[in-house]
């Protein structure tokens, strides 16, 4: 008996050598692909934290305890949906003139390259849409589905309409800060469709390049601009406090923090203000004369 025991820990301190190494390794794996899967990485970090906590309980609107996920299914959607009433939207006094037939904006033509490119550089490791389509499979079948998408993509483009299937999304609720029963505290994330990303994208990348042809955002504005980010807004930011403190001028500095600010825009105040701004710019350029 105990030679036998002898050979079996030295079998089990070689497999427990192995684990470790291989451990060490898979982590090693993880750390180096982070920037091209971040879903492995997360979800092995998840794995080493135990099970998630289920939502927790949510006070609705009469102050009751809402614990089943349906109820707060209820209460977040209201919480959410109140975030946009008609109470926000105004009328401006103006009225803006209407454009004519040969002054209406064309709607761009759909390049083919755009959305191949779109569906080529899909990220094959995110989680499956409600459409049940992977990004993979359509990754793969993107030689395929890159003239149908133009077409479809160019059409909805002209009849400014979204299919209603389009518009489904797996919605999750992310806890922010302060009490866990106010739904309020909870930010909303949607997984929506592939081809609607794909559209948004099309689109994104239109409204960038008028922006930037046409220097509608001042040079300072950093959100949402190639390039830049939070860090190149603080550079240029420091620049200019320690250049001002060079010259021995005081800096007062003032921060604006408006809260859900893009939750609760109304789509018709930014719609009519986006309608007058390019009214502005006309008005601006035919001062100009750089329109004659």
């Amino acid at each position: 008996m105990f030679p036998l025991t002898e050979k079996y820990q030295e079998v089990l301190k070689l497999y427990s050598e192995k684990i470790r190494r291989a451990k060490v390794q898979l982590e090693l794996n993880l750390d180096t692909a982070v920037k091209d899967n971040k879903k492995c990485f997360y979800k092995y970090i998840n794995s080493k934290q135990g099970s998630k906590e289920k939502l927790h309980p949510l006070l609705d609107a009469g102050r009751n305890i809402a614990t089943k996920d349906e109820e707060k299914a209820e209460v977040l959607n209201a919480v959410f949906a109140s975030d946009f009433n008609s109470k926000a939207s105004c009328s401006l006094d103006t009225q803006l003139p209407e454009l004519e037939d040969g002054e209406q904006n064309e709607a761009p033509i759909i390049q083919g390259e755009m959305v191949s490119k779109l569906l080529r550089y899909l990220d094959a490791h995110k989680s499956m849409a409600p459409d049940g389509n992977h990004p993979s499979v359509l990754r793969e079948l993107a030689k395929i589905l890159t003239k149908p998408y133009s077409i479809i993509d160019h059409q909805f483009w002209l009849t400014s309409e979204v299919p209603v299937d389009w518009r489904l999304a797996n919605m999750m609720p992310i806890y922010q800060k302060g009490w866990k029963e106010d739904a309020g505290n909870y930010r909303l994330v949607s997984l929506t469709l592939v081809p609607g990303k794909v559209m948004q994208q099309i689109i994104f990348s239109n409204i960038t390049w008028h922006i930037q042809e046409n220097q509608v955002i001042r040079s300072s504005q950093h959100g949402f601009m190639k390039g830049r980010s939070c860090l190149t807004n603080l550079i240029s930011f420091y620049a200019k406090v320690t250049h001002a403190e060079d010259e021995g001028k005081s800096v007062e500095v003032v921060y604006l923090d408006f809260s859900k600010g893009v939750d609760t825009v109304s789509h018709s105040i930014l719609l009519e203000k986006l309608g007058l701004m390019a009214w502005t710019k006309v008005y601006s350029l035919l001062s100009k004369k750089e329109l004659w």
